[in-house]
């Protein structure tokens, strides 16, 4: 077995964990329409608020706000998510392997 290798996978498992850390507590905002979505950094949905409540009343512009908020929301959080993975990679000598996959992951 080749501890040195051994090594290096326990060394970006670890770096694994601490990115998935911080994108826990990275928080996202995305507004539409005065609704706003906010996004953690593991793409979970952690709020939703309205600045006014001029959408309310109206269902078709309310449906559509929240479908474009949350996927705007959902874009950021990826493309977050994406410069840290790369980074660790890039970090731990495998840049190289990260470029064919989506998004830059």
């Amino acid at each position: 077995m080749d501890f040195s290798k051994a090594g290096e996978l326990m060394k970006l498992q670890q770096e694994a964990m601490k990115v998935k850390k911080e994108l826990e507590n990275t928080l996202i905002e995305a507004e539409v329409d005065g609704l706003v979505v906010t996004v953690n950094g593991e793409m979970k949905v952690e709020k939703v608020e309205f600045e006014s409540d001029t959408i309310i009343g109206d269902k078709a512009a309310l449906e559509k706000a929240i479908l474009e908020a949350v996927n705007k929301g959902m874009k950021k959080a990826q493309e977050v998510a994406g410069d840290k993975m790369q980074w660790v990679m890039q970090w731990m000598g495998m840049g190289d392997m990260m470029g064919g996959l989506p998004g830059g992951m």
